[in-house]
């Protein structure tokens, strides 16, 4: 289980390198106009033609962090826990009892080690998105009307505020998707499951039904298609229109931008862990849906 653990986070966070240098950032003089947060994470420095950019360095401080973090606190381990291994062994027993209570026990034994890495590596890179010096340490210019100085280039980035590292998690949850829902129904269960007649019918309006669920099958193949970018675009939304707020409540009053945010702090607090939740639970669902059998089991959840 620790192993899968450590390896989907190092897996994560080098799909969301690749993904990023792809799609490599913004010239810097281009950047020097742009007033916010760029849609576009900024460019540190390049090994080779392997682009490294600021919300890049931020999932692979956080990944060695969580991984550090564990192995730190699992190394010794102790029949009565306590610190560090007491907090990791009752995070892991909450989401494990959440989401057997969800989709069953047979079906978290065998994801788990997926769903949980995902919420806590997304509920890391949320919070520390909120540190100070995330967003406000790195290279500007001197503005020479105000005497103000302009960050132009950030050092740190929060990285669920780039669309690389969400549809990367994405893509990676859509690959698992598939594998589970082979494993639990063959191809052919897939199949019938897609495009297959639901209920007893008979005749003609068996017939009719086997016209009307194949076609039903045919969006519900487009809605799966669709699953990655509706899962990216809803984590990096929620994300980036945070950082797009802090950055606007600091700017209202110059001379306060050290109290206006507060509030909001807490509030994106909770929205980190709702957003870690949120992404957990859909992907959760998705495989429930297709992994299912029962119809009572079904009709239950």
């Amino acid at each position: 289980m620790l192993n899968r653990f450590f390896l989907i986070i190092v897996t994560l966070a080098c799909l969301g390198g690749f993904a990023a240098s792809a799609r490599a950032a913004e010239p810097f003089a281009a950047k020097q106009e742009h007033e916010g947060l760029p849609l576009k994470p900024v460019e540190l420095f390049h090994l080779g033609k392997f682009t490294v950019t600021n919300s890049m360095l931020v999932t692979w401080i956080v990944a060695a962090g969580i991984i550090v973090g564990a192995q730190s606190a699992t190394r010794n381990i102790k029949p009565v826990p306590s610190g560090a291994q007491n907090f990791w062994e009752w995070l892991v027993e909450s989401l494990y009892d959440f989401l057997e209570s969800m989709i069953g026990s047979a079906l978290v034994k065998k994801t788990f080690w997926f769903f949980a890495t995902i919420f806590i590596f997304i509920l890391f890179l949320n919070w520390f998105g909120l540190l100070p010096g995330v967003g406000t340490i790195g290279w500007g210019h001197q503005d020479a009307a105000t005497g103000t100085f302009h960050i132009d280039r950030p050092l740190l980035r929060g990285a669920n505020a780039d669309l690389n590292l969400t549809f990367a998690m994405a893509s990676v949850f859509f690959v698992c998707w598939i594998v589970w829902a082979i494993q639990a129904n063959g191809v052919g269960g897939v199949f019938l499951h897609l495009f297959g007649p639901k209920g007893k019918t008979s005749g003609i309006l068996k017939l009719l039904m086997i016209v009307i669920f194949f076609i039903v099958g045919w969006l519900e193949v487009v809605s799966i298609l669709f699953r990655p970018v509706s899962l990216s675009f809803r984590l990096f939304g929620n994300v980036y229109a945070g950082e797009i707020m802090l950055e606007s409540m600091s700017n209202i009053v110059p001379s306060l931008s050290w109290l206006i945010p507060i509030p909001f702090y807490f509030m994106e607090l909770l929205v980190g862990v709702v957003q870690a939740l949120v992404f957990m639970l859909l992907t959760a669902v998705f495989t429930l849906l297709i992994t299912q059998h029962e119809p009572t089991e079904s009709a239950h959840h």
